[in-house]
């Protein structure tokens, strides 16, 4: 049992003594003391998470111990110990921050769910406070890297929106840098130091998605054992990050829409209205516009999503920022690898003569595949991978020439064509797309490749 290490503070020793013994037989690391003045000292050189303390003790009141506990030790859990006729005294205790109170004489078991309770907050509250430090990230101004003019008016747009409070709806293809754009609108904003929470809303089913997002009531559906707070109540204050959010099907579309417009939700089999306060920025690498006049995706909710627009280009429409893009990536992974490789001008211009077709995502996984494949210090062609060394030519014929292809066709030609380069292992060729194995299936099955 983690966090349970406990104080008594009881003036009756018989009481006292009784109660320290049955709470170490449950598993408690106990520590029984006869006074309020003796706990407050104890407690000054030793860690606790847990006090049970009596309310009426001759040198010091139990309310006078709260209060100094409360001030000096905020992370340590009060229970209050009470006769019949301080009942409201121990109300009132609570009001100034005590976790419960029993009123004696208690049994052992009572004890124990009260602890077991106390402790459950106890570990909420610090998950919370982990979750406010690790999920509020800094200014990634420094990793958002390009000169191209397409590039520099995006900062200029991220700058503008992070100062207001509006929905964003960001648009472009897999591996563009969606998510890094909104974690700079997060950071530059005034939510910034509150938490920033992704949710990739293609990669899990109906149910269990509207569970991440909303959470669980205990016995919502079977295997739900214990209440679970959603993503947005994590989000509270600050920013929810909805990763493809075209992925998400009709019904979760009118949930989102409701709590977008109102601050309000349900969890999963529960009845009481939650309220939050949490900023949406969301991203999707469909035509979200197409799906509404197909009445895939609801009109209303794109509405509410689309307030600001940022359309992130692809990288093959901006070849300038494929240069320093490289050097950003060659300096961190020398810096990790602890090495000092670097890349041939030749290399360097067939990066930039590439297509990239899974645009920065791509370019990350290329480059340290070659920082660390390469036993040479600088890096030619020849150790770039077999899609890269013969950039230059257009792969399907069909290119060639004045005639216009729908992009739908390009896209397919050229996966028909890097998996080709790679004697048909799909794995590389999803590695040197910059997708996941499981998008390149989901493609080939779209295609009718599969």
């Amino acid at each position: 049992m983690s966090h349970n290490r406990l104080l008594i503070v009881d003036d009756e020793h018989g009481f006292r003594t009784a109660l320290a013994s049955a709470m170490a037989a449950r598993g408690f690391v106990v520590t029984p003391l006869p006074s309020g003045s003796a706990a407050l000292a104890w407690l000054a050189g030793n860690e606790c998470d847990l006090v049970l303390l009596d309310l009426k003790m001759p040198d010091m009141s139990g309310m006078q111990v709260l209060d100094s506990i409360r001030g000096r030790f905020p992370s340590v859990e009060v229970i209050l110990l009470t006769c019949h006729g301080t009942i409201d005294t121990a109300v009132a205790a609570i009001r100034r921050g005590a976790f419960h109170f029993l009123t004696k004489p208690c049994s052992p078991d009572e004890v124990e769910v009260t602890l077991l309770k106390a402790m459950e907050r106890r570990a909420l509250i610090e998950r919370t406070s982990v979750l406010q430090q690790a999920l509020a990230p800094p200014d990634l101004g420094g990793t958002f890297i390009g000169r191209s003019t397409q590039f520099q008016e995006i900062l200029r747009l991220i700058d503008r929106v992070a100062r207001v409070d509006s929905s964003v709806l960001i648009l472009g293809e897999t591996g563009v840098g969606k998510e890094l754009v909104a974690k700079l609108i997060h950071s530059r904003g005034t939510r910034g130091r509150q938490p920033f929470v992704v949710v990739d809303c293609s990669n899990l089913h109906e149910e269990l998605l509207q569970s991440e997002l909303f959470g669980h009531e205990r016995g919502a559906y079977t295997g739900a054992i214990s209440l679970k707070h959603g993503l947005f109540e994590v989000a509270d204050k600050g920013t929810i990050f909805l990763d493809e959010v075209g992925d998400v099907s009709p019904a979760l579309q009118a949930k989102l829409l409701r709590v977008i417009e109102t601050g309000t939700f349900r969890r999963l089999g529960g009845t009481a209205e939650m309220s939050v306060d949490v900023r949406v920025v969301a991203a999707t690498n469909r035509h979200l516009s197409d799906m509404v006049a197909q009445e895939h995706f609801r009109e209303d909710l794109y509405y509410r999503l689309n307030t600001i627009r940022i359309d992130v280009p692809p990288l093959r429409d901006r070849p300038d920022d494929i240069a320093c893009l490289t050097a950003h990536f060659v300096t961190r992974f020398n810096q990790r690898l602890a090495q000092n490789k670097q890349l041939s001008p030749e290399a360097i211009e067939a990066l930039a003569r590439y297509t990239w077709p899974g645009n920065v995502r791509q370019l990350v996984n290329v480059i340290e595949q070659v920082m660390v494949m390469a036993d040479e210090d600088t890096i030619t062609p020849v150790h770039l991978p077999p899609a890269l060394r013969s950039a230059g030519a257009a792969p399907p014929s069909r290119l060639h020439g004045s005639t216009i292809v729908p992009l739908q066709d390009v896209e397919r030609q050229y996966i028909e064509f890097v998996i080709r380069q790679f004697n048909g292992h799909r794995a590389n060729a999803a590695r040197a797309l910059g997708i996941g194995e499981r998008s390149l299936y989901r493609k080939l099955n779209e295609y009718g490749l599969d």
